[in-house]
């Protein structure tokens, strides 16, 4: 179960959410989109480390 925390991410992260709703659009499967799904949350995760900072999202809501 390595992918249920892009599963969670894609509902609530709207960044993830966005990027996966694209990735669907192109006719990418939706197995191939929660794995781009989990690269991302990677990507987030080192560099919140990396930087010591917050994660702060790149889309604001409305």
């Amino acid at each position: 179960m390595l992918f249920l925390p892009a599963v969670v991410a894609k509902c609530c992260n709207p960044d993830i959410e966005a990027h996966y709703d694209r990735l669907l659009a192109k006719g990418k499967t939706k197995m191939q989109a929660v794995g781009t799904a989990m690269r991302c949350l990677v990507h987030i995760c080192f560099e919140v480390l990396k930087n010591q900072s917050v994660y702060q999202s790149r889309i604001v809501l409305a």
